[in-house]
This record gives structure tokens, sequence and C-alpha cells, in this order.
């Protein structure tokens, strides 16, 4: 039997073994041109998809807000009233919930307009960013959501501080007596010093819990469970409320102050506890303002990445 040429026995073989090794690389360069697609096609999200993020985001949000208000309100009204006090004066123990129904009216559609603002910001401005910037978009969408939310959190935050220091007995008395004494502008009193404070709180404070969680995941190279979101949010929530307690304490000056006019602003109320009380003063209620947000930012955080699962699940995304 003749044995076949070798010439074209090889050439054979070669064809035999080009065509799977060409198809394979064919294949690999679909595999990769179809995930650069689909990468451009998710940052080009549908104007149902922002919407979604949005609603979600307030749902989880409002959820979070509720149960971390309820929970630590006490702590809130003994922090207000160390600050609120002037000079060596005591402060009242009593009526430790004085005010909480009323606050919680306002406290559900602010944290749902912030976590919802916040959430929609982050999504956009990550897909507009690079990477190794991540953080930046967080501080922004952080700044972005709490002047969102601030419409509705001040005037919250004003009735119930005033109900802390025992101006009022009842939310609907508080709106109504400071609306006819002061003025609709009454109801804003401080906003200055509260966008001061919470938007570089709100900022800084998502910003540590954001990034802390990034690393933490890719350290763990998993999801997070509920408990170690919770010990984030304690940290970035401890750290952010001690770095922001002066301006905390001009806030609440601010606020509480009413009619009488203390303070002509800022500048003046710093001044002013400055000189007649001390530089000390302005860290005043620093140790129930740090338990009370890093206890909060622990339960706000774990309830909100758990809630955010939650309504995901209910809602998946094709």
């Amino acid at each position: 039997m003749p044995r076949p040429n070798n010439e074209r026995y090889a050439m054979a073989i070669n064809s035999k073994t080009e065509l799977p090794n060409r198809l394979n690389f064919d294949a690999l360069n679909c595999h990769h041109e179809s995930k650069k697609a689909i990468a451009s096609i998710s940052k080009q999200q549908s104007p149902f998809d922002l919407l979604r993020i949005l609603c979600e985001g307030a749902v989880a949000g409002a959820a979070a807000g509720v149960v971390v208000e309820a929970a630590l309100y006490p702590i809130d009204t003994i922090k207000t009233r160390l600050q609120a006090v002037r000079g060596g004066g005591q402060i009242i123990l009593k009526g430790l919930y004085s005010g909480l129904a009323g606050n919680l009216v306002g406290v559900l559609p602010a944290s749902a307009i912030f976590v919802g603002v916040y959430e929609l910001a982050k999504r956009k401005l990550l897909d507009s960013v690079p990477e190794n910037l991540s953080a930046i978009a967080h501080l922004t969408a952080g700044a972005v959501g709490g002047a969102a939310s601030s419409i509705v959190r001040v005037p919250t935050e004003v009735v119930k501080q005033r109900m802390q220091t025992g101006q009022f007995a009842s939310a609907p008395d508080a709106v109504r007596l400071i609306v006819a004494k002061e003025g609709f502008r009454g109801l804003y009193a401080g906003y200055g010093s509260f966008l001061l404070r919470d938007l570089p709180f709100d900022a800084i404070q998502f910003c540590i819990y954001e990034q802390m969680r990034m690393g933490y995941k890719l350290a763990a190279k998993r999801d997070l469970k509920d408990p170690e979101n919770a010990m984030i949010g304690a940290f970035a929530g401890a750290i952010t409320g001690a770095i922001t307690t002066p301006l905390d304490v001009i806030k609440t000056r601010l606020m509480v102050q009413g009619s009488a006019k203390q303070y002509e602003g800022i500048m003046h109320c710093v001044n002013t506890i400055v000189r007649e009380e001390g530089a000390s003063t302005l860290f005043k209620g620093m140790g129930p303002r740090v338990l009370w947000i890093g206890i909060g930012g622990s339960i706000f955080f774990g309830v909100l990445e758990r809630t955010k699962k939650l309504v995901a699940a209910k809602h998946p995304v094709d």
C-alpha cells in the first residue's frame, strides 16, 4: 500500500489544527466584544432604570431613617439639651421622647429623599468618573443627597429641637406658634448652619462607609453580611460625628434661640460662644453625639443594606 506524501500529510494535519484554533480565537474575540457591548449598554441606563434606583433607595432610606430615629431618640434629646444649655446650667432628664411622633413624620420623607437622591447621584457619578476617583463620587453624592433632603430635614430638626428643650408640647403647636411668632422663615432657622454641618457630615460619612465597604469586599472576596455592614456603618458614623461636633453645637444654638435672636449668624454665634463660655463649649455633647451617631450608623446602614436587598429581590433587573 503506497504511503502518503510527507508534505501533503503535514499540510493536511496543519489545516485540521489551524481551523479549530482560528475558530477559538474568533470566538474569544466575539466574547470580548460582546462583553464590551454589554458594559456600554449597562452604562446607558433608561429613565425607568433611574426611576427604579431612586424609588428603591427612597424605600430603603425611609425604613432605615425611621428605625434609627425611634431607637436612639432619647440619646439625641440628651445631646440637644447639653448643647442648648448655657454656662453651667443643669439639663433635665425627663421627657426624653418629647416630640418623637412629630419628628418621625418628617424623618420618613427626609430619609427617603436623601437616600433616593444619593443612590441616583452615586450611580450617575460612578459611571462618569474613573474607578480610582470613586471617593469623589461618594463625597459629591452625599452632599447632593443632603442638600435635596434639607428642605424637609431643617423644619423637622427645628421643631424637634424646640420640643426637646421644652419650648412646645406637641409638633402641631410648635409649627403653628413658630410660624405665628417668627413667620415661615422660623421653620428654617439655622438653615445655613444646618447645611454647614450636614453637607460635610453626609459627604464624609457616606464616603467613609462606601470606601471601607469596597475595601472590605475586595479583601473578603465576597458580599458583606449584615453585621459587617453594621460594623462599618458604626465606625463611619462615630468618626464623622466627632469631627463635626462644633458644627452641630452652632447649628443647635441657632435653631433653638427662637425669636430672642441671641446670635446674628454663624460667625457671631461662634465668637459669642468662645468669648462667653470658652472654646471647649464647641465640643459640648460630643460623647452622646458620637455614641448616638455610632450606634445610629450601625442600625441605619444595617437596615439600609438589608432593605435594599429585599426590595431588589422583589423587583429583579432583567
